[in-house]
């Protein structure tokens, strides 16, 4: 795409402005860095634009405090962009051991999603971010199908961020922008934990 301009213009009847501004579905997938601070960098953008921003973080901690949610929380509140709305879906649900059982895990997931479809008939924000939201597809707590769906038929010109690895391939499918991040080297990998200002 040289200097922004598309390779193909699809006969689809909309005028270049209307294409322009049509709501997309995204996905950040792929086992390497920087699928949500990509995600994050994007709700940057939107707050700038004055867009009502709505972040639901499905796997990380909710003792976690990561950079972008303060930086965020603050930039909403200094009243010069858009708001910005965090939500952390239960205690989190990572590799790391938490109390409480997968059921009561899936339930929390269940929730944060039924609270997600009612924001999205509601026209609650215009940017979404659905952090890690891939586990709770990858791990059946949630139906695909239900997702599809509601992603489908959301009304308005609300854009949605999805986040997390091994997106399932129905999702890639349908998603109009896909970005699979590749892991060529991580610190990790030479058994180092990750660090403040790195990851979080």
């Amino acid at each position: 795409m040289p200097q922004g301009k598309p390779a193909v213009v699809p006969d689809d009847g909309l005028t270049t402005r209307q294409r322009r501004n049509r709501p997309l579905l995204i996905v950040h997938t792929g086992p390497g860095k920087g699928k949500s601070t990509a995600a994050f960098g994007m709700a940057l953008r939107a707050w700038n634009q004055g867009w009502p921003v709505g972040v639901f973080q499905f796997v990380k901690s909710a003792k976690w405090r990561i950079g972008e949610e303060r930086a965020l929380k603050v930039l909403g509140e200094s009243g010069e962009g858009g708001s910005v709305t965090w939500h952390k879906m239960g205690e989190g649900w990572s590799w790391i051991q938490r109390p409480g059982t997968e059921e009561d895990h899936a339930a929390d997931a269940r929730e944060g999603w039924e609270q997600i479809k009612r924001d999205l008939a509601a026209e609650t924000y215009r940017f979404y971010v659905l952090d890690e939201f891939t586990y709770p597809l990858k791990w059946g707590w949630l139906e695909l199908d239900d997702v599809l769906d509601a992603l489908a038929e959301r009304p308005g010109n609300q854009h949605v961020v999805i986040t997390g690895r091994d997106a399932p391939e129905r999702l890639i499918e349908v998603a109009d922008l896909v970005t699979e991040m590749g892991k060529v080297r991580h610190p990790m990998d030479a058994g180092q934990k990750g660090q403040k200002g790195i990851e979080w």
